[in-house]
Parts: structure tokens; sequence; C-alpha cells
């Protein structure tokens, strides 16, 4: 099981395309532990990862955008905030409730969905932009 890294989903630019696969590691890692029956051990450390990820790797997107005068910062930058919402809110759960299966499959689907349709699609259009515009 797990997502392959494909090249259609590089966006052209090494640092943030490195940092795409980084976080696509990560999640292959998180389904790896939950085929093993460890999820639940897995998921702390991945959310730990996700605090640091989404600082470097928003504020890199979100200066390259500022850089090239992005059309659609404001957009993009709600899909980050959004992101990091979730990421909290799954994060503050755990913390009062400790972990539980369904914040394991929370975080898989919330993962599997930015793949989907963040990177894939969103980051894809900024790759267009950010080509062309160099």
């Amino acid at each position: 099981m797990g997502i392959q890294w494909r090249d259609s989903l590089a966006i052209g630019v090494e640092e943030i395309d490195d940092q795409h696969k980084e976080l696509l590691q990560r999640f292959n890692g998180l389904l790896s532990a939950c085929e093993a029956g460890k999820g639940i051990e897995e998921l702390k450390p991945l959310l730990t990862f996700l605090d640091d990820y989404v600082i470097e790797h928003f504020s890199n997107e979100e200066r390259l955008q500022r850089k090239h005068g992005y059309p659609n910062y404001e957009s993009h930058k709600k899909e980050h905030d959004s992101f990091i919402e979730r990421v909290m809110a799954v994060k503050n759960e755990i913390d009062s409730e400790g972990v539980a299966v369904h914040h394991v499959m929370e975080t898989n689907n919330m993962l599997l969905k930015w793949l989907l349709n963040h990177i894939s699609k969103v980051d894809t259009e900024l790759g267009k932009f950010l080509r062309t515009a160099r």
C-alpha cells in the first residue's frame, strides 16, 4: 500500500517538490504503520512533523507566491490556513482525550485529500505560474 511520488505531482521548484516528497514519505509511513496495526503509535510523531512542516513549507510557498505576484495567493493561503486548523484540531483532541483509532483515520483522510486536492491540483497550478514567471 502507499502512494508513490510521480512526476505529475512535481511543481518544478526543487525545494517545494522535495518537501512534498517528504510529506508523501511520512504519509506512507503512517499507512505502513496502520497495516502493521501500529497506526496509533505512529500518529503523534507524524503530527509533530506536521507542526514543523506546515510552518516551513507553507512559508516557502507563500513567499514565492508574494515574490512573483501570484494572482491566487489569497485563496491558496486560505487552504494552507485551513489545513493548519485541521491539524491543530486533531492535536488538541488527542491532547485532551488521548490517541484513538478515529484520529488515525481522520489524519489518513486529511492527508489523502491534501495530496489529491491541494498538491496535485492547487500546487500544480502554482508551479505552472512560477515556471512562466521566472
